[in-house]
Protein backbone atom coordinates (compact mmCIF):
# COMPACT_ATOMS: atom_id res chain seq x y z
CA UNK A 1 0.00 0.00 0.00
CA UNK A 2 2.57 2.24 0.78
CA UNK A 3 4.24 1.71 -2.68
CA UNK A 4 0.85 2.51 -4.49
CA UNK A 5 0.20 5.85 -2.31
CA UNK A 6 3.95 6.78 -3.63
CA UNK A 7 3.44 6.05 -6.75
CA UNK A 8 -0.46 7.59 -6.93
CA UNK A 9 -0.23 10.39 -4.00
CA UNK A 10 1.84 13.12 -6.35
CA UNK A 11 -0.92 13.48 -9.01
CA UNK A 12 -3.29 14.69 -5.49
CA UNK A 13 -0.30 16.32 -3.56
CA UNK A 14 0.62 18.98 -6.95
CA UNK A 15 -2.75 20.14 -7.68
CA UNK A 16 -3.57 20.85 -3.84
CA UNK A 17 -0.29 22.39 -2.90
CA UNK A 18 -1.27 24.94 -5.82
CA UNK A 19 -4.82 24.83 -5.06
CA UNK A 20 -3.24 25.96 -1.35
CA UNK A 21 -1.64 28.53 -2.71
CA UNK A 22 -4.53 30.42 -4.41
CA UNK A 23 -6.38 30.03 -1.10
CA UNK A 24 -3.63 31.81 0.97
CA UNK A 25 -3.31 34.41 -1.71
CA UNK A 26 -7.18 35.16 -0.93
CA UNK A 27 -6.60 35.43 2.22
CA UNK A 28 -8.67 32.34 2.78
CA UNK A 29 -5.93 30.47 5.13
CA UNK A 30 -4.48 31.58 8.13
CA UNK A 31 -0.86 31.86 8.43
CA UNK A 32 -0.71 29.26 10.87
CA UNK A 33 -2.46 26.87 8.11
CA UNK A 34 -0.23 27.41 5.42
CA UNK A 35 2.69 26.80 8.25
CA UNK A 36 1.35 23.24 8.89
CA UNK A 37 0.82 22.87 5.65
CA UNK A 38 4.41 23.52 4.94
CA UNK A 39 5.90 21.63 7.52
CA UNK A 40 3.05 18.65 6.51
CA UNK A 41 4.82 18.83 3.12
CA UNK A 42 8.34 18.94 3.88
CA UNK A 43 7.50 15.61 5.85
CA UNK A 44 6.22 14.28 2.90
CA UNK A 45 8.85 15.14 0.45
CA UNK A 46 11.64 13.54 3.51
CA UNK A 47 9.90 10.57 3.21
CA UNK A 48 9.74 10.19 -0.09
CA UNK A 49 13.23 10.20 -0.80
CA UNK A 50 14.18 8.10 1.96
CA UNK A 51 11.42 5.30 0.80
CA UNK A 52 12.01 5.78 -2.72
CA UNK A 53 15.87 6.69 -3.11
CA UNK A 54 16.97 3.75 -4.42
CA UNK A 55 14.43 3.50 -7.17
CA UNK A 56 15.33 7.17 -8.74
CA UNK A 57 18.80 6.54 -9.77
CA UNK A 58 18.16 7.18 -13.71
CA UNK A 59 16.39 8.79 -16.31
CA UNK A 60 13.86 10.74 -15.54
CA UNK A 61 13.40 9.14 -11.90
CA UNK A 62 16.73 10.67 -11.50
CA UNK A 63 15.49 14.21 -12.66
CA UNK A 64 12.56 13.96 -9.95
CA UNK A 65 14.71 12.79 -7.41
CA UNK A 66 16.85 15.82 -7.53
CA UNK A 67 13.06 18.38 -7.71
CA UNK A 68 12.52 16.62 -4.48
CA UNK A 69 16.02 17.12 -2.66
CA UNK A 70 15.94 20.59 -3.86
CA UNK A 71 12.38 20.93 -2.58
CA UNK A 72 13.10 20.11 0.72
CA UNK A 73 15.35 23.26 1.44
CA UNK A 74 12.77 25.18 -0.70
CA UNK A 75 10.28 24.23 1.63
CA UNK A 76 12.14 24.90 4.67
CA UNK A 77 12.48 28.39 3.21
CA UNK A 78 8.63 29.19 3.55
CA UNK A 79 8.47 27.06 6.64
CA UNK A 80 11.26 29.76 7.97
CA UNK A 81 9.30 32.64 6.31
CA UNK A 82 6.17 31.66 7.96
CA UNK A 83 7.68 31.97 11.34
CA UNK A 84 9.53 34.89 10.60
CA UNK A 85 7.07 37.86 11.22
CA UNK A 86 8.06 40.45 10.14
CA UNK A 87 10.99 40.08 7.46
CA UNK A 88 9.41 36.53 6.02
CA UNK A 89 8.41 37.47 2.76
CA UNK A 90 11.74 36.54 1.10
CA UNK A 91 11.69 33.79 2.22
CA UNK A 92 8.49 32.83 1.14
CA UNK A 93 9.29 34.39 -1.95
CA UNK A 94 11.99 31.49 -2.62
CA UNK A 95 9.85 28.91 -1.78
CA UNK A 96 7.39 30.11 -3.91
CA UNK A 97 9.12 30.89 -6.86
CA UNK A 98 11.02 27.51 -6.15
CA UNK A 99 8.30 25.33 -6.54
CA UNK A 100 7.40 27.34 -9.91
CA UNK A 101 10.43 26.95 -11.21
CA UNK A 102 12.13 24.05 -10.29
CA UNK A 103 9.75 21.22 -11.32
CA UNK A 104 8.92 23.43 -14.44
CA UNK A 105 12.78 22.68 -15.77
CA UNK A 106 12.49 19.32 -14.38
CA UNK A 107 9.37 18.86 -16.87
CA UNK A 108 10.98 20.57 -19.47
CA UNK A 109 14.17 18.31 -18.80
CA UNK A 110 12.18 15.02 -19.07
CA UNK A 111 10.14 15.64 -21.93
CA UNK A 112 12.66 14.28 -24.86
CA UNK A 113 12.91 11.20 -22.00
CA UNK A 114 9.21 10.13 -21.98
CA UNK A 115 8.25 7.02 -23.83
CA UNK A 116 5.61 8.82 -26.22
CA UNK A 117 5.53 11.95 -28.32
CA UNK A 118 2.21 12.79 -26.37
CA UNK A 119 3.48 12.31 -22.83
CA UNK A 120 6.80 14.26 -24.10
CA UNK A 121 4.51 16.99 -25.46
CA UNK A 122 2.39 17.31 -22.11
CA UNK A 123 5.69 17.71 -20.30
CA UNK A 124 6.95 20.27 -22.01
CA UNK A 125 3.65 22.43 -22.60
CA UNK A 126 3.18 21.87 -18.45
CA UNK A 127 6.87 23.11 -17.78
CA UNK A 128 6.48 25.79 -20.29
CA UNK A 129 2.79 26.84 -18.51
CA UNK A 130 4.79 26.23 -14.94
CA UNK A 131 7.71 29.20 -16.27
CA UNK A 132 4.91 31.49 -17.93
CA UNK A 133 3.28 31.36 -14.50
CA UNK A 134 6.89 31.95 -12.75
CA UNK A 135 7.07 35.25 -15.31
CA UNK A 136 3.55 36.43 -14.34
CA UNK A 137 3.72 35.88 -10.85
CA UNK A 138 6.37 38.29 -11.06
CA UNK A 139 4.66 40.50 -13.11
CA UNK A 140 1.32 40.78 -10.42
CA UNK A 141 4.18 41.51 -7.75
CA UNK A 142 4.96 44.25 -9.89
CA UNK A 143 1.79 45.87 -11.26
CA UNK A 144 0.10 45.12 -7.49
CA UNK A 145 -2.27 42.58 -9.47
CA UNK A 146 -4.21 40.18 -7.62
CA UNK A 147 -5.77 38.99 -10.82
CA UNK A 148 -2.39 38.32 -12.50
CA UNK A 149 -0.98 36.32 -9.84
CA UNK A 150 -3.99 34.25 -9.39
CA UNK A 151 -3.72 33.64 -12.98
CA UNK A 152 -0.14 32.78 -12.32
CA UNK A 153 -0.81 31.02 -9.83
CA UNK A 154 -3.13 28.52 -12.06
CA UNK A 155 -1.10 28.54 -14.74
CA UNK A 156 1.74 26.58 -12.61
CA UNK A 157 -1.07 24.37 -11.00
CA UNK A 158 -2.51 23.50 -14.18
CA UNK A 159 1.44 23.19 -16.00
CA UNK A 160 2.70 20.86 -12.92
CA UNK A 161 -0.91 18.81 -13.03
CA UNK A 162 -0.87 17.91 -16.23
CA UNK A 163 3.16 16.25 -16.07
CA UNK A 164 2.17 14.63 -12.60
CA UNK A 165 -1.27 13.03 -13.88
CA UNK A 166 0.62 11.94 -17.15
CA UNK A 167 3.42 10.42 -15.42
CA UNK A 168 1.03 8.11 -12.78
CA UNK A 169 -1.14 7.46 -15.71
CA UNK A 170 1.99 6.33 -17.78
CA UNK A 171 3.20 4.15 -14.44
Amino acid sequence: MLRRLRETGPVVLVPAAWTFAVLAHVGTLTTRTVLIAHVVMTALLVAFLVLSWAEMTEGVLRVWRTVIVVGVPVTLAGVAGLLIRPGGAPLLAIALVGWMVVPALALARTAPMLPSEASARIATVGGGLSLLGAILYGAGWFLSSPTVTLVALGLVGVGQTAGIADAVYRY
